[in-house]
């Protein structure tokens, strides 16, 4: 049946438009930035906090629960999060907040919103110029084809379990990561390495190791000033790796432009974002152009090539919480010149490099669950596929 989105929402709402009180601990605050913008995962990592006080004033209908749906609303519009949980948090006045009723299903919801004929709606109907804005009364007056109940919730299992996979891959991830961390630093910064009680120390070292420039030992390519307008998100010509790229490994960006090739980076390849968060990642995209404030290091040595990924992290994350820009911090080449790192034997590197592979891997598996859910959402969504 066609009907209004309002109709079928309990509750449309949005942030509290005024700025809240911050704490040092408490609520989550989070932003348009803390939700991924292609699966809809919360990250509350890095997070500003409120005070329980001002959490328990707010409204119910702008106390997100189990079931509800967010959706960004101003300037980066068009990106839904489904919440699966109860987990307390407050949300800035850009994002809306949609409660379903019970004539829908609340996952069939989220895929309604992010089916890309809803996004082309939302960028049509969008105002304003400096910050684009899909109003509440816009999306309470949308029209949109809802099928029953259960129709709702058979296209909701089928897109879920591609969701899952993606899900599952992205702990994995996690764990990987967290477990190169660890074993960086009871190896390489607590010294506590398979051996570490008979090796001699050298000159302030274990036997066999060396501190070294990171220049000395990897070629550092930094990214290409690209025309903006021949930027596009349509697969017209290569991939490109912006700053906004490097933190998921993969990027849907793409340039029509040509330059040198010593701008491709291939899967594995370690990228650093240059400015804000200073990023750092292993490229799972394939061949793909490197566009400015980005760099790619690449060991002369390609066994060094995957540990270097994890030894240039500290000095790296020290240089984010010591540069300040005018709004954002930057790291520079006179940074990354001057940074060193220790290199071990090549036994304790190799399995930096299984890990880093099997990264790289299930990235490429998450990319290609994600292209196959939005070929299928698309299909179900346009009643071409029935189920």
């Amino acid at each position: 049946m066609r009907t209004k989105l309002g109709d079928v929402c309990a509750s449309i709402y949005d942030g509290d438009h005024n700025a809240p009180p911050k704490s040092g601990s408490g609520i989550p605050f989070i932003t348009i930035s803390n939700i991924d913008a292609n699966d809809g995962f919360i990250d509350f990592s890095d997070t500003a906090f409120v005070p329980e006080e001002y959490y328990k004033s707010l409204k119910g209908e702008r106390k997100p629960k189990r079931g509800d749906v967010l959706y960004s609303v101003v300037g980066s519009f068009g990106i839904p999060s489904l919440l699966k949980d109860d987990k307390r948090f407050v949300f800035q006045r850009h994002i809306a907040i949609l409660r379903p009723s019970e004539k829908l299903d609340s996952t069939y919801l989220y895929y309604l919103l992010k089916d890309s004929s809803f996004y082309h709606w939302a960028d049509a109907v969008a105002i304003g110029s400096a910050q684009r804005t899909v109003t509440l009364g816009q999306l309470r007056s949308k029209e949109v084809n809802l099928p029953d109940l259960e129709t709702q919730r058979r296209i909701a299992a089928v897109l879920s379990a591609y969701d899952e996979l993606i899900e599952n891959s992205r702990k994995q991830i996690k764990l990987l990561e967290e477990a190169a961390q660890r074993l960086y630093k009871e190896w390489l910064i607590d010294l506590k390495f398979p051996g570490h009680e008979t090796t001699p120390i050298v000159d302030g070292l274990p036997e066999g190791w060396r501190k070294v420039k990171l220049v000395d030992i990897a070629d550092v390519q930094y990214g290409f000033a690209f025309k903006a307008d021949q930027f596009n998100s349509d697969g017209n010509g290569l991939p490109i790796i912006r700053i906004r790229n490097v933190a998921d490994g993969f990027s849907q960006d793409y340039t029509t432009e040509k330059t040198d090739e010593k701008y491709l980076v291939y899967d594995g390849d370690t990228i650093v974002g240059m400015d804000g968060d200073f990023y750092i990642n292993s490229w799972s995209g394939g061949v793909a152009y490197l566009v400015q404030r980005s760099c790619r290091i690449k060991a002369r040595d390609d066994r060094l090539d995957a540990y270097l990924r994890w030894a240039i992290t500290a000095p790296i994350r020290a240089f984010q919480h010591g540069i300040v820009g005018s709004t954002v911090s930057h790291l520079g080449k006179r940074h990354i010149d001057s940074i060193e790192v220790l290199i071990p034997s090549y036994g304790m590197v190799d399995l930096f490099s299984s890990m880093r592979n099997q990264i790289v891997n299930l990235r490429k598996q998450i990319a290609a669950a994600r292209e196959a859910r939005n070929r299928l959402l698309l299909k179900l969504m346009s009643g071409e596929i029935k189920v």
